[in-house]
């Protein structure tokens, strides 16, 4: 099996095992798209300088879902806002968890709410990969261990997103959150990546908070 994207381990992250329900969707969904640009800047597809996004080279990576970012985010040109090529990035949602499917690790399960309304779910079929992945975040989070730039680029997607509470859920939340700050703001990762990871986490930051207030405010 080939490394896991980094879209596919935040998919992982916030698929309840059991039921296959999507936990912290909004929040989700913008770390899945970020997820997608910072790959496509670790594979040199796209370089991100200060708010902006540009595509240097859209030839195809051979990972599906990856390829479906890039193309959406160059049919819109190849400099453009990087929080439009987030928006556009989210179409990743769909091919990540077909990805998961084909990779064994979980499973589509089409049912009825009330045996009404129709909802998909993906419940765990191979919990390794997981297990593995809790294990590398807890090395580094919960334990002090230095991250790689991949792990430290997922923290800092993780952090952004306010899905500590599923990555590390009955962990104290003051030090959880205090240690991915740390490695969010650290020097873990190539310059072009910082770039990247900084301007996603923003975005992702005053995207959910955005949502949040609007949703307790009742809009």
């Amino acid at each position: 099996m080939t490394r896991l994207t980094l879209a596919e381990e935040v998919m992982l992250l916030s698929l309840d095992d059991d039921s296959g329900a999507a936990k912290a969707k909004d929040g989700t969904h913008w770390a899945l798209a970020g997820g997608a640009l910072v790959e496509l800047v670790l594979a040199g597809r796209v370089e991100v300088e200060d708010d902006r996004a540009k595509v240097v080279d859209a030839s195809p990576l051979g990972v599906p879902h990856l390829d479906t970012a890039l193309a959406a985010i160059a049919e819109k040109g190849p400099d453009l806002k990087v929080k439009k090529a987030m928006e556009r990035a989210k179409c990743v949602r769909e091919g990540t968890t077909e990805s998961l499917i084909a990779r064994g690790l979980v499973r589509e399960e089409k049912k009825k709410v009330l045996g009404l309304f129709p909802v998909t779910r993906y419940p765990e079929a191979d919990g390794a990969p997981e297990e593995e992945l809790r294990a590398r975040l807890g090395a580094v989070v919960l334990r002090g261990a230095d991250p790689d730039e991949r792990t430290a680029s997922l923290v800092a997607l993780i952090r952004g997103a306010k899905l500590g509470k599923l990555a590390f859920p009955g962990e104290d939340r003051r030090k959880v959150d205090s240690r991915m700050e740390e490695i969010a703001k650290g020097q873990w990762v190539q310059p072009a990546v910082r770039r990247a990871i900084d301007q996603a986490e923003a975005i992702i930051i005053a995207v959910v908070v955005s949502s949040t207030g609007a949703g307790a405010a009742g809009i």
